[in-house]
């Protein structure tokens, strides 16, 4: 809806770069903020970053590419596989190359998963909200014509949606859906004393809504085309198998300490 804003006639600000940029600072400092209540050491997190943006930034762009091969696939210049004017990323492949670097790290510093991993969660949904808000406005999650009475109209003049009507707002509809995630498991956080317990229970929720709701997205990927599920779709499914799977062992481990904080 609003792409960029025109500060001056020459100065632009655009709201992709806008949004990664607070959310990035919004992720650090929530990180920060949740090591107090877990015990663990932020310093961990920000001697890595480098590892971690490069990681994400790479590789979730470069699984967007294999996803979108129909269109990108006539890319003439490499260069352009990363600077590039659609600003599209895959949001599994960022997430999950961020864990995966955020695994390793451990594995090489001998440390605890579960004494990291439910503040390292709630600070990712907390950022996920103004992540989508973001997108709405900037126009890089957008839905398909519906009329379910919640349609928005993208009228910005240099908006690059396709859409002269009214479509799904599903931007909007993911950080309400998200914020309502981030509230309860935050609140369990605090109740509830089972470490690893958020970890499991984001991952089925998270990937759960964006299995549903990405039935209202406007992209047609390589997947999609072929299975009528997109890639977000198939990666969804697996990790929500293989969460129920650790929520089952951690709901039956007699030896963790279940303690219901009220």
């Amino acid at each position: 809806m609003y792409p960029f804003f025109e500060i001056y006639d020459w100065f632009l600000i655009y709201t992709f770069w806008l949004t990664l940029t607070i959310c990035f600072f919004l992720f650090l400092w929530q990180l920060k903020k949740m090591s107090f209540r877990f015990g663990y050491n932020f310093s961990f997190f920000l001697n890595n970053i480098l590892w971690y943006f490069l990681s994400i930034f790479i590789f979730s762009r470069l699984f967007y590419i294999v996803a979108d091969w129909n269109n990108m696939k006539f890319i003439k210049n490499p260069f352009e596989f990363f600077i590039m004017s659609d600003y599209n990323f895959s949001l599994f492949w960022a997430v999950f190359w961020f864990f995966l670097v955020f695994f390793i790290m451990l594995k090489i510093d001998k440390r605890t998963v579960v004494k990291y991993i439910d503040g390292v969660v709630l600070s990712f949904l907390f950022i996920l909200i103004l992540w989508y808000i973001g997108a709405f406005f900037g126009g890089q999650v957008y839905g398909l014509e519906t009329h379910f009475w919640i349609e928005v109209s993208y009228n910005h003049p240099f908006s690059t949606i396709p859409y002269e009507v009214p479509i799904f707002p599903l931007a909007i509809v993911y950080a309400v859906l998200f914020f309502i995630v981030f509230s309860v498991l935050y609140t369990v956080s605090i109740l509830v004393n089972i470490r690893g317990l958020i970890w499991y229970v984001w991952l089925i929720l998270t990937w759960l809504i964006l299995f549903i709701f990405e039935f209202f997205d406007w992209q047609n990927d390589i997947f999609k085309l072929n299975l009528n599920l997109n890639l977000t779709q198939i990666c969804s499914i697996v990790l929500i198998a293989f969460a129920s799977y650790g929520l089952y062992k951690v709901s039956t481990n007699k030896s963790i300490n279940k303690e219901v904080n009220i």
